[in-house]
């Protein structure tokens, strides 16, 4: 699933608990993203692919060192780290992760064909490499489906909570954005 997916899925992940603070929100989010991390290999990799000695990082990385159990661990206790409801801060980074993997597992399959295999057992062991001979196509239609299902579950959420995945970057735009979903679909007021 593409990094969009991957931060909206986190965002409503993080607001599956009402009482989460704006930082805790956050480090959730960042969990369902930060896997992906091991993607950035691709810029010395293109940088050097005429040279000599030219760096694999891409190709020998991605999904391999951030798509595992062990950085799973890691981010999810250094988001608790960060929170006030470690516990819950804790499982919900836990679980935001293990959505990104599960998403590449099913919906991540690249243009040539070529499947990722997640080696979720590490560091600690080698021998389990998840793949999914019914793994979609990153720009197939389900992955499209539930990206969408995702971005309208975040504008609702914004709307009712008076907050949206904006506050990460810029209070006013947060402010802004909210207020235009309000004014555009305003709350019902009970009787």
């Amino acid at each position: 699933m593409s990094p969009i997916t991957h931060f909206f899925m986190g965002w409503v992940v993080a607001n599956t608990v009402p009482s989460l603070m704006k930082r805790e929100r956050a480090f959730v989010t960042l969990a369902s993203v930060v896997p992906d991390i091991d993607g950035l290999g691709i810029i010395a990799e293109k940088l050097s692919q005429n040279s000599s000695h030219p760096l694999n990082w891409w190709s020998d990385y991605h999904h391999l060192l951030g798509h595992n159990v062990g950085f799973a661990l890691l981010v999810s206790v250094m988001a608790a780290a960060f929170g006030q409801q470690k516990f819950k801060v804790l499982l919900l980074a836990f679980l935001s992760f293990h959505l990104h993997l599960l998403g590449d597992l099913v919906g991540a399959r690249g243009p040539d064909g070529d499947q990722w295999p997640i080696p979720y057992l590490l560091p600690f062991s080698n021998h389990m490499q998840l793949t999914w001979s019914g793994q979609w196509a990153l720009n197939a239609w389900p992955n499209i489906v539930i990206t969408s299902a995702l971005i309208v579950t975040t504008v609702v959420l914004a709307r009712a909570r008076g907050f949206s995945p904006l506050e990460m970057f810029s209070t006013k735009a947060d402010a802004a954005f909210v207020r235009a979903l309000r004014n555009r679909f305003p709350l019902k007021l009970a009787n």
